[in-house]
C-alpha cells in the first residue's frame, strides 16, 4: 500500500526522521518497503515568479514578460493564453529540470533541462510552467489540469521553491503488508507501527461529531446473511451540499492515486485509506422502500455498477439492496442507480464487515477487483467498521457539507469491539525467542503496541485491541516482542537435542533422484502440477459414480471450481499437459511427474488423509506406441533393481485392448495403456497418447540392490525364433518360459509381432532374439541348437507355443 510521508506525520511526530531511516525502521519491525518514491524527484530549479510586465510580440501568439523571481527580474518569452501581468506562476530558471510534454501539452514525454536562449530573436532566460510540466495534477493543486500556465495563489512568496507549495516536497512509501496484518492496510495502521518502533506517541484521528434530533422516519436495515455479513452500520446525513473537497484532502487522495470526485465520495475514499475500512455513500433519493436489505443475490439477478458495467449475479454473491432492487455488490462496488450526484441532498453512509472468502470469490467470479475488494479479501475487523463511520461523520462536520442526524442503525452478531484479555508466560515467550528479553523491555514494547501490559511474577496480562485479530497466544506475543526489540539480538545456538551430522539426502530422496535421472535419460521431461483439480476431471476419465478416485477431498476455500478437489490420481493433470502441448504444436513428447495423491481415510475428514507418492508418465506422438511406454516402465523397474510383469486389464479411460496392470513380485502396483479414443476426443488430441501410473511408496520400500558378476570370457551367441501361439498369451509369459528353459540365457528381446496372412485368425506370431552367454561352467558353443530345442520344448509343454514354419 502507498503511504505518503506528509499524511503519516499527522499521526506521529516524525519531522526529525529521514525517509531512509523510516524505511529501515519499518523493515526492522516486519514491513518491507518495496520502494520509496520521492514525489518531486525530477523537478528542480522551479520557483514562484511574479509577472510584472507582459507585452505581446507582434504577429505571434507569444508574449515577452518581465518576471520577478525574488533576487532578480528575468525576461521570458511565453506562448500561454493565460499569461498576464500581476499574476504568479511557476518559473523554471536556467538549468532547471521539468517535464517535457507532447504537442497536446498533457502527455509527459520525459525530463528536460531549461537553458537560456532566444525565441523569435528575443532573449528568454527561463520558462513559465504549466501544472503538467512540473508534474502536478488537479488534485495536487487547483488549476493544474488547465492547458496553460499554473496560476498560483496571491499569497505565495516570490522566489520561493515551488515544491512545498504544490505538494512536491513529499515521499511515498510503497509498503508490503503481510497476510497476517490486515490492520495495517491503512495509514493509521502503519502510523501505529511507526509510533511503536520509534517509541513515540500515536495521535489517533478525531472521531467526534454531533447528532441533531432529525430522524429518517421508518428507515430500517435487515441483514439476511449474517454468516457473511456479521456487522452492517448505516447512518443518515441530510442537508448535503455537494462541492469540491478541500485541497489537503484532495492532495492526500491524489498522492496515493485516487482521483478526487466530490466531498461525499472523497470522504468515503479518504476513510478507506486512512482507517482501512471500505465505505460507501448512497443517494437516499434513489433508495426505494426506505430500507436496506443485505442478502444473497438471486440467480441471474443483474446490477449496473458505478463504472457502467452490467453484471449477472448468482446466489454465491452478496448484495446490498433497497426495498426493491440491488444497489451495490457487497464489498466490491456500488450500483449506478444510487450514486452520489450533484443534486444529492440526503446520504446514507455504509460501513460493514463482510466475510473475506465471499468477497474474494465474488471478485474473481465477476472479474472485478477494486480497492475495496482487495481490503476485504485480506480482512477487515469490526473495530475499524465501528470507528470508520464515526470518522466519516466527523469529516462531514469538519468539511461543513451536511448535517448528521440521529438515525444510526447497527446490525451485528454481538461480537465485541472491546479489548480481549490474554495471559501468557514471560518464560514461554523467551523460550520461543531463544533469548531472555529483559522484562522492562517487554513491557515497554507491548505498551507501545497498545496492549496495556501488566506483570505478576511470570504471568503477563495483556488487553489485545480488537483490531489485532492475529493475536492468539504466546508465540504471537513473542513475535511482537522480537520485531520491536530487534532480530539482531538473537544469538545463533543449537537446539538442546541437536547434533552435528554429515547431512546429505535420505535413502528415499536418493531413490527419487535416481528415478528422475533415469526417466530423463529416457528422454522424458518432468512436470509439476497443482495438487488439486476440477471435479469434472473425473467425468473426463469416464469413471463410474462409485469409483474410488471420486472419493476426493473438497477444498473449503478453492481459488475456483477448476481447482477445488485434491488429487486422487495424477492422470487428469498429465492428460491436460499433453493436450496443452499438442494444441501449441508440440506433437511429440515424453512427460513425467512425481507427486502425492491424497486418499481420505473417511469422508468427511476426521483425520489427515493418506499421501501416496506416485509416478505418472505419458508419451505422445506418431513414433511412439504401447511398447515404448512399456520400455519406460521397465526403466522404472531397473531404477529400483527389480522387474515388472504385465497382465491385461481394463480402465475406463484407457483402450480396452491396450491396457495392462503392472505387478512386482505378484503385487499390483500400477497400470499403463493407451488413452481411449473418446477421452482423446474430449481433449482434442491430434496424436495418440499413452499413460502409466505407479505406486512409488511400494517401490521405495523395496530392499533391492544392484548385483554384479564378472563378464564372460566367452562370446555370446544369438538365435532368432519366430513363434506361433494363441492370441491371449502375453509376451511376458513367453519371455518367462524362455528364461526358465536354460541358465545360459541372458537376454530375451521381442523384435516382431505379426498377425494376418498365413496366420490362423486366432493366432499371432512373436519373434524374439535370444542371447546365450557362457559362464565359467562348460558351455558347448557348437550345441546352441540343443539349448534352443530345450526352449521350444518348454514353450510347447507350458504354453502350447510352436515354432512358426
Amino acid at each position: 500500500m502507498l503511504v505518503p510521508l506528509s499524511w503519516l506525520k499527522e499521526y506521529v511526530d516524525i519531522e526529525d526522521i529521514e525517509p531512509s531511516v523510516l524505511e529501515e525502521k519499518l523493515f526492522s519491525c516486519g514491513f518491507e518497503v518495496e520502494e520509496v518514491i520521492e514525489v518531486g524527484k525530477d523537478i528542480s530549479g522551479v520557483v514562484v515568479g511574479l509577472v510584472k510586465e507582459c507585452e505581446p510580440i507582434p504577429d505571434t501568439h507569444l508574449h515577452v514578460c518581465k518576471v520577478d523571481v525574488g533576487n532578480e527580474v528575468l525576461q521570458i518569452c511565453c506562448g500561454a493564453d493565460n499569461v498576464v501581468a500581476g499574476k504568479k506562476f511557476p518559473v523554471a530558471l536556467d538549468g532547471a529540470s521539468v517535464f517535457a510534454t507532447a504537442k497536446d501539452h498533457k502527455t509527459v514525454e520525459g525530463v528536460m533541462k531549461i537553458k537560456k536562449g532566444k525565441l523569435r530573436g528575443i532573449d528568454s532566460e527561463g520558462m513559465l510552467c504549466s501544472g503538467v510540466e512540473i508534474g502536478v495534477s488537479e488534485g495536487m493543486y487547483p488549476g493544474a489540469s488547465y492547458n496553460g500556465l499554473l496560476e498560483l495563489a496571491d499569497d505565495c512568496e516570490v522566489g520561493a521553491d515551488i515544491k512545498p507549495i504544490v505538494g512536491l516536497d513529499d515521499y511515498i512509501f510503497d509498503v508490503s503488508i503481510t497476510a497476517n496484518r490486515p490492520d495495517c492496510q491503512c495509514i493509521t495502521g502503519i502510523a501505529r507501527e511507526v509510533a511503536a518502533v520509534l517509541n513515540r506517541e500515536y495521535k489517533a484521528p478525531s472521531l467526534e461529531y454531533h447528532e441533531d434530533s432529525v430522524t429518517k422516519d421508518g428507515f430500517t436495515v435487515e441483514v439476511k446473511a449474517q454468516d457473511i455479513c456479521p456487522r452492517y452500520i448505516g447512518h443518515y446525513v441530510y442537508d448535503v451540499v455537494i462541492k469540491e473537497s478541500p485541497l489537503w484532502m484532495k492532495r492526500r487522495l491524489a498522492l496515493v492515486g485516487q482521483e478526487p470526485i466530490s466531498n461525499m465520495v472523497d470522504i468515503t475514499n479518504y476513510v478507506s485509506l486512512e482507517m482501512g475500512q471500505p465505505m460507501h455513500a448512497f443517494d437516499c433519493d434513489y433508495i426505494e422502500g426506505n430500507k436496506i436489505v443485505v442478502r444473497r443475490a438471486q440467480d441471474k439477478e443483474k446490477i449496473v455498477t458505478l463504472d457502467n458495467q452490467e453484471y449477472e449475479l448468482t446466489n454465491n454473491n452478496l448484495v446490498i439492496c433497497d426495498g426493491v432492487k440491488p444497489v451495490a455488490i457487497a464489498g466490491v462496488m456500488g450500483g449506478l442507480n444510487s450514486e452520489i450526484r450533484e443534486t444529492t441532498k440526503e446520504v446514507l453512509f455504509e460501513s460493514a464487515k463482510f466475510a473475506r472468502d465471499n468477497i474474494r470469490k465474488t471478485s474473481r467470479a465477476l472479474g472485478k477487483r477494486t480497492d475495496a475488494s482487495a481490503k476485504y479479501e485480506k480482512g477487515v475487523d469490526e473495530y475499524s467498521t465501528y470507528n470508520a463511520i464515526k470518522r466519516a461523520l466527523h469529516l462531514v462536520e469538519e468539511l461543513e457539507c451536511g448535517k448528521v442526524s440521529c438515525t444510526h442503525v447497527d446490525v451485528n452478531t454481538g461480537n465485541s469491539i472491546e479489548p480481549k484479555e490474554m495471559k501468557v508466560s514471560i518464560a514461554k515467550v523467551n523460550r520461543v525467542l531463544g533469548i531472555d528479553v529483559p522484562t522492562e523491555d517487554i513491557i515497554r514494547i507491548l505498551k507501545n503496541l497498545s496492549f496495556d501490559p501488566k506483570v505478576s511474577g511470570d504471568e503477563l496480562t495483556l488487553m489485545i485491541p480488537a483490531y489485532r485479530e492475529d493475536m492468539e497466544s504466546y508465540p504471537d506475543v513473542a513475535e511482537e516482542v522480537i520485531r520491536m526489540y530487534g532480530y539482531d539480538h538473537i544469538v545463533d545456538t543449537f537446539l538442546p537435542d541437536a547434533q552435528v551430522t554429515m547431512g546429505g539426502l535420505s535413502l528415499k530422496q536418493k531413490k527419487e533422484l535416481k528415478l528422475k535421472k533415469d526417466l530423463c535419460a529416457q528422454g522424458a521431461y518432468e512436470c509439476i502440477h497443482y495438487s488439486f483439480y476440477s471435479p469434472s476431471d473425473f467425468n473426463l476419465l469416464n469413471l463410474p459414480e462409485d469409483a474410488k478416485e471420486r472419493k476426493a477431498i473438497k477444498i473449503l476455500n478453492p481459488i475456483n471450481e477448476e481447482l477445488s478437489v485434491m488429487r486422487t490420481t495424477l492422470v487428469p493433470s498429465m492428460l491436460h499437459a499433453v493436450s496443452r502441448n499438442q494444441k501449441k504444436g508440440n506433437l511429440e513428447g515424453k512427460l513425467f511427474e512425481v507427486a502425492s495423491r491424497f486418499i481420505p481415510k473417511a469422508l468427511p475428514l476426521t483425520e489427515y488423509p493418506e499421501e501416496k507418492q506416485t509416478l505418472c508418465a505419458a508419451i505422445f506422438g506418431a513414433q511412439y506406441d504401447f511398447y515404448t511406454l512399456k520400455g519406460i516402465a521397465n526403466a522404472v523397474a531397473d531404477s529400483f533393481f527389480t522387474s515388472f510383469k504385465y497382465e491385461p486389464a481394463e480402465k475406463s479411460f484407457l483402450h480396452p485392448y491396450q491396457t495392462a496392470v503392472i505387478k512386482e513380485n505378484g503385487n499390483e502396483i500400477g497400470y499403463l495403456g493407451k488413452v481411449a479414443y473418446e477421452v482423446a476426443e474430449k481433449l482434442d488430441l491430434r496424436e495418440d497418447a499413452y499413460i502409466l501410473e505407479i505406486d512409488l511408496d511400494y517401490l521405495y520400500a523395496l530392499d533391492t540392490k544392484a548385483s554384479f558378476k564378472p563378464l564372460s570370457k566367452f562370446a555370446s551367441v544369438n538365435r532368432d525364433l519366430a513363434l506361433l501361439m494363441d492370441k491371449e498369451i502375453t509376451c511376458g509369459a513367453v519371455e518367462d518360459v524362455i528364461k526358465e528353459a536354460c541358465k545360459y540365457i541372458t537376454a530375451v528381446k521381442l523384435f516382431d509381432v505379426y498377425e494376418g496372412e498365413n496366420i490362423p485368425a486366432d493366432k499371432k506370431s512373436l519373434a524374439f532374439t535370444i542371447t546365450f552367454t557362457p559362464g565359467e561352467e562348460d558351455f558347448e558353443t557348437d550345441s546352441v541348437d540343443k539349448y534352443v530345442k530345450k526352449v521350444l520344448g518348454n514353450l510347447k509343454y507350458k504354453l502350447n507355443v510352436e515354432i512358426r514354419s
